[in-house]
């Protein structure tokens, strides 16, 4: 009978699951409708493109593969034109923008939204695997029906729902990390020679995904070295003893054959993709783009002997890039260092006001304060909470407490250090442009909320009394406070689907009600975090249908984003920009704005950046105020002739 009443139990969360997954699918295939393209697909989707149809690693090599080939593979199939005779395809150096417009919005006549609509199924289906994922992982460490509420939870969360329908990297790198940890924890759990190769599979698939993924080899390292240290004690063996250094040698070698099989993986799918690159311009394109890293005339061995390890990798990769073996790898090392260029390089961020390009430590935590739900902020201050009192009632000494932890909850320990040194790394690097960069973090998070909560609902004592009126009560008030605990995740979960309801279908300008909401959220964090250009369909539905009473027969647009202002206005669009002065000179009466460009020309300036007065939009007083907001992040001007 229980078996059957667990069978019944596992069916109903799997029905629920897929609930969650028809709701959370079909929310992002309609927003996905009414958007136009985000500043990064106009790259990465030229990108996929050129690697699927023409077998060519040209452009966006800043980026690994993956997504982009997977993304296109339908677009490839429906039989479109790409343009290879493009000066930006066969001149340039990583001509991406270039090669987008003419792809999305020129060489296949009117059908841009189909392209970008079709281009967007894969990231749709990529994040509601991530959800089956956490549901998986969440199973295996609280139970199958506990696991529904991180999956729920990151289902709705509005940025997963924003950023899991675009063409980027940035749910790529959750599910890479996360399926990378998981089958990483499976391979330690049960050392067999199956889970070691699908642990190497996904660590591959991982850095296929997203460059940064290349931390799960420190952070792998480092969870060997504490499972090989408890192992030991477990054991009762000498740390120093040859015994000791045997068994770590063997984990340390397993691990390896993981990282082995993943390279091999990367190699694999880069040569395949540079099968048609010109070798002659794989090795020009490299040498331009490493100019910053290179070391001249010496050799490499005097290179790598006499400067920093970067220096010595960019030599190694300029070398490796007209060898036909090995320039699949070299590409791969090429986007790892334009990555560093740029992350070191920092980049113009909008933050409380303020203008900079240095990076602020604190950006991360306050924008996750900012854009994470009030709700979902509350489920994770309980599961703290929770989390801080039980250690703090443990008496025990405080390494035996961490110890104890970590020996009994390895797989909690894991995922925690990984949000730890993760948030550090970012936090740490002066490229703040969007929360994007740590939501990888949010459902691994989400995880341990969960894991803490029900704990904190579940392990409620009975109090032993000779007493049966005592023994009742006792009973009686563990039934209530059980049912008051649920009661309030219960509502959480509630409010988050209202949030989710009431910020359609504008997710990625989501800021919940500390950070003003949909419509104010821009005055803390612009760029990705409110504004990557979404709304330029809209802003076409405006000017097609103004307001009652206005005619618009001419607009002046500066657009921040991946879309076309002549595909989507036609000749009724001027494009403008604030050097240009007031557009009411040449007898335009409207403007547009991206509010991320807008907001950065009105911002105070950090201590040593730079900006050019004509860029400030002198003319526009009162910026805030915009005679109308098209979707939420183009601001509508009227300019009187008076």
């Amino acid at each position: 009978m229980q078996n059957f009443l667990q069978k019944i139990s596992d069916k109903t969360s799997i029905i629920v699951l897929i609930l969650i997954l028809i709701f959370s699918g079909t929310l992002m295939l309609v927003v996905s409708r009414q958007e136009s393209a985000i500043m990064d697909e106009l790259a990465h989707i030229p990108a996929g493109q050129g690697y699927v149809s023409q077998l060519d690693y040209r452009l966006n090599p800043e980026h690994p593969p993956l997504l982009k080939i997977l993304s296109q593979l339908p677009v490839f199939i429906s039989g479109v034109n790409f343009p290879t005779t493009q000066p930006s395809w066969t001149n340039e150096i990583n001509g991406q923008w270039e090669m987008g417009d003419q792809f999305i919005y020129k060489a296949n006549g009117q059908n841009a939204d189909k392209i970008i609509f079709i281009s967007r199924l894969f990231p749709i289906i990529l994040t509601l695997l991530l959800i089956v994922l956490i549901y998986i992982f969440s199973s295996k460490l609280i139970g199958k029906k506990w696991a529904l509420i991180p999956a729920f939870l990151t289902a709705l969360s509005p940025s997963i729902l924003a950023h899991g329908h675009y063409v980027t990297t940035d749910i790529g790198a959750a599910f890479g990390f996360i399926s990378a940890l998981y089958f990483f924890l499976k391979y330690l759990k049960e050392s067999t020679t199956k889970n070691i190769i699908l642990a190497g599979i996904f660590f591959g698939i991982a850095q296929l995904l997203k460059f940064s993924t290349v931390l799960l080899i420190p952070l792998f390292i480092f969870y060997i070295l504490i499972f090989w240290l408890i192992k030991t004690k477990e054991k009762n063996e000498k740390i120093f003893s040859l015994l000791s250094f045997k068994s770590l040698m063997g984990y340390l070698w397993k691990l390896v054959k993981i990282f082995i099989i993943g390279f091999l993986l990367v190699w694999f799918v880069y040569f395949i993709f540079t099968l048609n690159y010109p070798v002659e311009k794989q090795k020009s394109d490299t040498q331009s783009i490493l100019g910053s890293f290179a070391g001249g005339p010496k050799t490499i061995l005097e290179t790598c002997v006499s400067s920093p390890s970067l220096r010595c990798l960019a030599e190694l990769t300029i070398w490796s890039s007209d060898k036909p073996v090995v320039r699949g790898l070299g590409q791969y090392t090429l986007g790892v260092l334009m990555v560093m260029q740029r992350a070191s390089g920092g980049n113009s961020s909008y933050f409380l006001g303020n203008l900079g390009a240095g990076g602020w430590w604190y950006y991360f935590p306050v924008v996750f304060l900012l854009k994470e739900p009030l709700p979902s902020l509350l489920i994770i201050f309980i599961g703290l909470l929770a989390s801080l009192a039980r250690f703090i009632k443990n008496k025990e000494k405080l390494w035996k407490r961490l110890y104890q932890y970590i020996s009994n909850n390895f797989e909690l320990f894991t995922i925690i250090v990984m949000i730890i040194f993760y948030w550090l790394y970012s936090m740490k690097s002066p490229l703040n442009i969007g929360y994007r960069h740590i939501m990888l973090t949010v459902p691994l998070i989400y995880i341990l909320a969960i894991y803490s909560i029900k704990k904190w609902i579940i392990d409620i004592e009975i109090q032993q009394s000779n007493s049966i009126i005592s023994q009742i009560f006792s009973v009686f008030k563990k039934i209530f406070t059980t049912s008051l605990k649920l009661s309030i995740l219960v509502l959480l979960c509630l409010w988050l689907l209202l949030e989710v309801f009431f910020a359609y279908p504008y997710y990625l300008s989501y800021y919940n009600q500390i950070g003003g909401g949909i419509w104010q959220g821009y005055k803390y964090v612009t760029d990705s975090n409110y504004d990557w250009g979404q709304d330029l369909i809209r802003l076409k539905t405006f000017v097609e249908n103004p307001p009652a009473g206005e005619n618009i027969d001419k607009i002046g647009v500066d657009y921040f984003g991946g879309g076309d202002i002549f595909y989507y206005l036609g000749n009724k669009v001027v494009p403008w920009n604030s050097s240009k002065g007031d557009p009411k000179k040449e007898n335009i009466n409207w403007v547009a704005i991206s509010v991320n460009t807008i907001a950065s020309a009105k911002a105070k300036l950090e201590p040593g950046y730079y900006r050019d007065p004509q860029n400030e939009y002198s003319w526009i007083s009162d910026w805030e105020k915009p005679y109308a907001k098209v979707g939420t992040s183009i601001f509508v001007y009227k300019i009187s002739n008076k």
